[in-house]
């Protein structure tokens, strides 16, 4: 089964200030909307295998390139990549098919746009599903100076931030290997501790485990990130302190249906009090490593279908 032949055509919607590439599928479904929101460094494709199924389960599919994606716009101010700019984008994108609220599914970045979404715009979401990233506790420390504590300088994070364009360049430099060397699944753990990891993964000649995707597939991602570089999507990262201080006087309690689904061999950890934060959730768990939709699309499909029934 070819993919490409089922993911549907992009059309340019203008939202928000910036124009998102939305790819759309089952508009007969009108009135059941489901948005999908890809994460780091991914692309709208990366949910191809969800769409069919639910398109046939009902729903209207709406997924955008996130703002500093694939063909949506890349603005060049950082703090235009803030949370408010990016959930801001979905509340518009809403606004432009007329609808009050939706369901949406978020992965990795995704899901943290999503969880935000919960907490800025409550009334937009009428249900969410959260693949590996589970709900951030904002502590007493901006996200970042609480990971340079915890991991150092040298973790990806930290570095991008201290070291602008740094990370950046090697990614741009060594793009088609880098994507090559992160798609992978069954490879042997790297710990958080390991620092320079996307530095290294863009350098690293040798690969690890076994690809996630076709070539075909790895086409559509690298013909991308050729077209933007990594600075942009890096945006996303260098406003974590912002984002702290944005959701400063949010109620940090999220009321709506909620299922969480973490990969068993994922890096990213569980949050074990999440039903504090989150009463209203279900958690379960597929073995898989952090790219779960690639990974398991058919035990993910099942999975979220028998939720959403």
């Amino acid at each position: 089964m070819k993919n490409n032949n089922e993911f549907p055509t992009p059309t340019l919607i203008a939202v928000n200030g910036v124009e998102l590439e939305v790819f759309e599928a089952g508009q007969q479904n009108l009135g059941r909307p489901i948005v999908l929101c890809h994460g780091w460094p991914e692309h709208a494709y990366s949910w191809r295998h969800q769409v069919t199924p639910l398109v046939e389960a009902g729903y209207h599919v709406i997924i955008p390139n996130q703002r500093g994606y694939g063909k949506s716009s890349c603005p060049k101010e950082i703090t235009t990549y803030d949370i408010e700019h990016l959930t801001g984008d979905l509340v518009a994108l809403l606004d432009h098919y007329e609808y009050k609220d939706a369901i949406f599914m978020g992965h990795d970045w995704g899901a943290s746009v999503v969880w935000s979404m919960a907490l800025l715009h409550p009334e937009r979401v009428y249900k969410m599903i959260n693949l590996c990233l589970p709900y951030q506790i904002r502590g007493e420390k901006p996200w970042l100076d609480f990971m340079e504590e915890v991991f150092g300088d040298d973790y990806y994070f930290v570095h991008f931030n201290k070291q602008p364009g740094v990370a950046d360049a090697i990614l741009d430099e060594n793009t088609s290997q880098f994507l090559h060397n992160l798609y992978r699944k069954n490879a042997p753990a790297q710990g958080h501790g390991e620092g320079m990891e996307m530095i290294n993964l863009a350098k690293a000649t040798k690969l690890l485990g076994e690809p996630v995707m076709s070539d075909e597939d790895f086409a559509v991602y690298i013909s991308a990130f050729n077209k933007t570089g990594f600075t942009p999507s890096i945006n996303w990262y260098r406003n974590l302190n912002r984002n702290w201080h944005l959701l400063a006087d949010v109620s940090p309690i999220l009321h709506q249906p909620t299922l969480m689904v973490y990969g068993e061999k994922d890096s990213i950890p569980p949050l074990p009090n999440i039903n504090n934060f989150v009463p209203n959730i279900d958690i379960k768990t597929l073995n898989t490593g952090h790219w779960i939709q690639e990974e398991s699309p058919a035990e993910l499909n099942q999975m979220i279908l028998e939720w959403l029934e």
